[in-house]
């Protein structure tokens, strides 16, 4: 009988549904795995909204505390490179769920900014301060919240594709049919679709919403902070137009730029004709995640920067600059409502930047009002994101509860 009982046991264990805490991969499908790696309750939520945020953006915000506590999942699913010619891939990303209410919650998909680490992203959200905001002002709300890592970062073993467009639409929208399925296995189900991102992330939500509006995807709304949405416009700036308040970082947004451009695009030389001799080895390991001393990557841009690329007429027609200038995510008859942020003080993205999108939209004969550039005020860079968020929060809400 003991013996019987224990072989019952044992079936039991083996067919039983995995519990929401146990950190097991669950495998969907070969294209689509998930696995539970934290639960997050209110008391830490609410510390993220109340003393790490502030923090991290250097000013005092107000956000609405968390109502419930948050299951966290790394999501790995295949995709493919456009830029290769659909060479297939794997990706990861942040499947964040709460806990209460349900079974069926409104989506937030999020798109991260710029990270040095490759694990700073959304499916290792404690290296990510931007994603434990959105984790607690969303998630901690009863928004279901996403976030893909993007090729080469997180668990993916591709270099990195920074401010590629296409490859970042792909690990995207791939992103929300992995999670989705996921969901779909939970019993769970989600109502409404919004999009979010902060700097780089800001761009690539607007190129998310190009592809989902093109495939017929309904957004509700979608909302950035400080994007960077024509690269051409804000390489372009730091180079021939500085301002008094420019970042002393901008020059890895170049590093980053030129040799992803360079690896995606199979333009080989591309990064080693922008960066300077001498600098060029520190470049190429900052881009690869190799050791490297920080403090000797150049703050002056031209230290970093070979001088040709200051004149205006070689940079538009170099090979970076037409890459560049190939790099938009406004220029398309868009159809849902879209709020882009920016800072008055930014250091990064200019006003006439973080207008870009609204200002062309408008341009287009009468009008299409579908897009509003908002400021934030006299906001930094990461001041701008933080600010922000409450308002993408409220207009999301009403947009949620809506009949």
């Amino acid at each position: 009988m003991i013996w019987g009982f224990c072989v019952l046991l044992a079936v039991l264990i083996q067919s039983a549904p995995v519990s929401a805490q146990d950190s097991r991969i669950v495998r969907l499908s070969p294209d689509i795995q998930y696995e539970f790696i934290a639960r997050w309750d209110v008391d830490r939520l609410n510390k993220i909204l109340q003393v790490d945020t502030p923090n991290f953006a250097g000013i005092p915000v107000t956000y609405s505390p968390a109502r419930n506590g948050v299951r966290l999942y790394r999501v790995t699913y295949s995709s493919v490179v456009p830029e290769h010619g659909n060479k297939p891939t794997t990706a990861s990303g942040l499947l964040a769920i709460p806990e209460n209410g349900g079974p069926s919650f409104p989506m937030v998909s999020y798109q991260h900014g710029t990270v040095y680490g490759k694990q700073e992203v959304p499916s290792f959200p404690d290296q990510s301060s931007e994603t434990q905001l959105m984790i607690a002002q969303f998630a901690g709300q009863g928004y279901v919240l996403i976030g893909a890592d993007y090729f080469g970062l997180g668990t993916s073993t591709e270099p990195e594709g920074y401010m590629v467009k296409a490859s970042h639409q792909q690990a995207t929208y791939d992103m929300l049919t992995a999670s989705r399925a996921v969901l779909a296995h939970l019993k769970l189900s989600t109502t409404k679709l919004f999009l979010g991102g902060w700097s780089q992330g800001g761009f690539v939500t607007m190129a998310m919403l190009e592809k989902l509006e093109r495939s017929g995807l309904a957004v509700d709304a979608t909302a950035t902070a400080s994007a960077p949405l024509d690269v051409f416009v804000a390489l372009n700036g730091f180079l021939n137009f500085p301002r008094k308040n420019d970042a002393s970082w901008v020059t890895s947004l170049f590093i980053l730029s030129a040799f992803s451009f360079e690896n995606y695009y199979n333009v080989p030389g591309l990064a080693r004709s922008v960066i300077a001799a001498e600098h060029y080895e520190l470049a190429r390991k900052a881009y690869m995640r190799e050791p490297y001393d920080a403090t000797q990557v150049p703050s002056d841009l031209r230290k970093l920067i070979r001088p040709n690329y200051f004149d205006p007429q070689f940079f538009s027609a170099s090979a970076y600059g037409r890459l560049a200038a190939e790099t938009t995510a406004y220029r398309w008859i868009i159809k849902s409502p879209v709020r882009n942020y920016f800072g008055e003080s930014d250091e990064v993205i200019s006003v006439g930047l973080g207008q870009l999108g609204m200002n062309y939209q408008r341009a287009i004969g009468n009008g299409n009002p579908a897009v509003e550039a908002l400021s934030t005020g006299a906001t930094s860079h990461r001041g701008t994101f933080a600010t922000a968020v409450p308002k993408w929060k409220a207009w999301f809400d009403g947009i949620a509860t809506a009949p």
